[in-house]
């Protein structure tokens, strides 16, 4: 219990930083776009819950920090009233009221009032500022740190494995995994966890000569720094082709296309893991929630900071590697958020894609129904995934142990 109280704690500041940063700039793409846009602004909030730290600057903005570190919100003049979810009556009584307190001018203020192209692009900025996120952190440790590559070499085959049932042999060294580049261990080991069952074209080199081999990975349990997790096992162990080393460290434009390559690897994987979980062919409980990103936050950190020599290269080294950690989760949160569920941006878009079609709002009240359904579908995922976290931590069992 002391261990996971530990780790728990360890995790806690490593994980405020990561959610905190991705929250924050997606907060601030909306925020930006409504400026843009000339919607005046009541709020901006990062966390949920009572504010541990808030201000107003020139323009009457309220700048808070919640206690409850799970998200952020913009809100915007008038979300106070029926109007967050209108319809043209709401509208209608919003607009009288406008324009008995405040005149005819301040209607072009009102987020509601505004064109549905505006309100679109004030809502897309967010998950939008995620993907540039992803993209500048991808680019910043491809210019500082650089990027090392080594191809795999297969040091040993496990007998009756799925690498020996499709003929791999020691020395071979990998190359390709459908047609993707085998550039080094990490991404070998990534794309062959992720498709259990999935039959992988290998190019490999062997004695100098290329060959192809087809293999299914096989369910098993990986072995993490977060302990064992679920995912494809080939049924080899492999190193790195030392001769073959090198590494780069690259220059701005270079680096920034490096960057936009991988956030779009990153959602292409992100897709493909939910498609496989919609399908059934990855356990439900890989999900994580908020206690797994602590979790994790707080191993890699850790791992960051090891075998450095001295505490501010340790500092160092976990910063870079909670940064690497933030471009990936801020790719996950930016496209989470584009899925059209209610109370989601993605929700949004899809209620402003009806009125452009329709041209009127959709009835308040099959928007207040669909929010509340899209609230519970996102509390219960949530929920869910905390579960997972919690069995994962072996929570239950340690404090079944306590009363035993």
């Amino acid at each position: 219990m002391i261990h996971i109280l530990q780790s728990l704690v360890m995790g806690v500041i490593p994980f405020l930083f990561v959610l905190g940063l991705v929250v924050t700039i997606h907060e601030l793409g909306h925020f930006l776009a409504a400026k843009w846009c000339g919607v005046a602004i009541d709020r901006f909030a990062i966390n949920f819950g009572r504010p541990l730290l808030a201000w107003k600057d020139r323009s009457g903005v309220q700048w808070q920090v919640g206690w409850l570190p799970l998200g952020g919100y913009v809100r915007f003049a008038g979300d106070e009233s029926a109007a967050s979810v209108p319809d043209h009556e709401d509208l209608e009584a919003l607009r009288r009221e406008v324009l008995a307190k405040e005149g005819p001018e301040a209607l072009r203020r009102y987020f509601h009032f505004k064109p549905v192209w505006q309100r679109a692009v004030v809502v897309v900025a967010g998950p939008l500022a995620n993907f540039v996120l992803s993209t500048a952190l991808f680019a910043l440790l491809l210019m500082t740190v650089g990027e090392t590559r080594s191809p795999p070499h297969i040091r040993e085959v496990v007998p009756g494995g799925a690498a020996a049932r499709a003929g791999f042999q020691v020395g071979d060294v990998v190359r390709g995994m459908d047609g993707h580049p085998a550039s080094d261990i990490g991404a070998l080991q990534e794309y062959v966890s992720m498709r259990a069952g999935t039959p992988i074209r290998f190019t490999v080199t062997r004695s100098g000569h290329p060959v192809n081999l087809t293999a299914a990975p096989v369910m098993g349990d990986i072995p993490t720094p977060l302990g064992a997790q679920k995912g494809g096992l080939l049924g080899v162990k492999i190193e790195p082709l030392q001769s073959e080393a090198t590494h780069h460290r690259y220059g701005p434009v270079e680096a920034l296309a490096g960057g936009a390559v991988r956030t779009w690897d990153t959602l292409k994987t992100t897709v493909f893991i939910i498609g496989r979980l919609l399908h059934g062919q990855v356990p439900a409980d890989q999900l994580s929630g908020p206690l797994g990103i602590a979790q994790t936050s707080g191993a890699i950190a850790h791992m960051g900071a090891a075998d450095q020599p001295n505490a501010w290269l340790g500092f160092v080294g976990g910063l870079v590697a909670l940064l690497g950690l933030a471009a990936v989760l801020s790719v996950s949160i930016g496209f989470m958020n584009l899925l059209p569920v209610p109370v989601l941006d993605g929700g949004h878009l899809l209620f402003y894609a009806y009125e452009a079609v329709m041209r009127r709002p959709l009835g308040a009240r099959i928007q207040a129904a669909g929010y509340r359904v899209g609230l519970a579908l996102v509390l219960g995922l949530l929920l869910f995934a905390t579960w997972n976290d919690l069995q994962r931590l072996r929570v239950f069992q340690l404090l079944g142990g306590l009363f035993s």
